[in-house]
């Protein structure tokens, strides 16, 4: 199977996985704040990550030669992931996954910046419809703006700079080390914000299943996004992750009856075109 058509399923796996974790968040926003979700998301997740890397023996290729790499990536992820955790909590979902797409956008800029990939025609291109889609999905005014809204966009400047960085950590680190950090230095980094105030929120028997349903598809979403990144550019895979947009749109309406129009499918047949140019221009490049 040609490397850019694998990339793409594994990016559908962590849209997915995406779209289950924002459902999860929603339903936990009403007992715990952002920094104890990610909190318990990442101690579930650390537990996890152990128990396959020792049952696999993977646990070996943990090593501390990419620490500061490792540290820079999963303080940006822990900011953004916050920003994002409080925006679905109060923003409905089709904005929130909208606003967060302009990471892609900013992916293709730092990649060139931080990374030398080639900034190619097609590669803006596909972008760029991406972004028009979401545009014409959202359709964003001045009068909407609120702290939601701010923490939406903000978490796309965020996420791209973890694409980059999990970009440059897969050139010499497994994926094995790269969960390991991805949990344990966000544990380290949720405690700190949770218990700031010396008071943490303990889970309560309603609320377990939703807290592990987002630890189990935040660390699925991550496995699949570093597979597909270790295996094609970065310009090439955050573009992908457009199809949450329609995904997400029809969830909200099914579960929270959040309104949905033909305008959220104008804007997805769009941002899928583009999506489809970019792989097929990719894969016909390196047949």
């Amino acid at each position: 199977m040609n490397t850019t058509v694998q990339a793409a399923l594994w990016m559908i796996g962590a849209v997915v996985s995406f779209t289950a974790m924002a459902i999860a968040g929603r339903e936990l926003g009403g007992d715990f704040d952002t920094f104890e979700i990610m909190m318990y998301r990442s101690a579930f997740g650390l537990l996890v990550v152990l128990a396959l890397a020792f049952a696999t023996g993977s646990y070996r290729q943990i090593g501390t030669g990419a620490l500061r790499t490792h540290l820079v990536r999963n303080l940006f992820h822990f900011t953004g992931q916050n920003l994002w955790f409080y925006a679905v909590t109060i923003v409905p979902l089709a904005q929130v996954f909208a606003l967060e797409f302009t990471t892609p956008l900013w992916v293709i800029v730092l990649s060139f910046l931080l990374l030398g990939e080639r900034l190619t025609k097609v590669r803006a291109l596909a972008a760029v419809m991406g972004f028009i889609g979401i545009l014409i999905v959202a359709r964003p005014s001045v009068e909407g703006m609120n702290a939601g809204i701010l923490a939406a966009a903000g978490c796309a400047v965020f996420f791209a700079l973890t694409y980059v960085f999990t970009k440059r950590l897969t050139r010499t680190e497994t994926i094995t080390a790269i969960m390991f950090y991805l949990t344990f230095v966000q544990l380290v980094l949720g405690v700190i914000a949770a218990g700031y105030d010396g008071d943490i929120a303990l889970p309560t028997a309603p609320a377990l299943p939703w807290l592990i349903l987002v630890a189990c598809c935040g660390l699925l979403a991550h496995f699949c996004i570093t597979k597909a990144l270790t295996i094609a550019p970065a310009t090439v895979v955050a573009p992908i992750d457009f199809a949450r947009l329609p995904l997400v749109a029809v969830a909200a309406m099914l579960l929270y009856n959040e309104a949905i129009d033909i305008w959220v499918f104008v804007g997805a047949v769009i941002i899928f075109a583009g999506n489809y140019l970019n792989i097929w221009f990719e894969t016909r490049k390196s047949a």
